[in-house]
């Protein structure tokens, strides 16, 4: 029994010199670009998401189209600015 006992930790100590000590892994470092491209959240060119989740139309604020008819000599000209 004794010799059996001696051996398993002669054994034990010849394997545990012949392993490596364990180093840690340093991580990988994270890429600085994205592949992903962002579009209009999802709703297409000139839409996008209210308050609720919907898709909407953008609103465009144009200024206000003022239009007269004049009278350039011989006929009613209707002229927008």
């Amino acid at each position: 029994m004794l010799k059996r006992f001696s051996t398993l930790v002669a054994a034990g100590a010849f394997v545990t010199l012949l392993v490596p000590a364990a180093q840690a892994l340093t991580p990988a470092p994270l890429p600085t670009t994205s592949d992903v491209t962002t579009v209009a959240q999802g709703c297409g060119p000139g839409w996008f998401r209210n308050r609720y989740g919907r898709c909407v139309p953008g609103r465009v604020y144009r200024p206000a189209v003022v239009c007269r008819t004049v009278w350039n000599g011989y006929r009613r000209v209707r002229v927008c600015r």
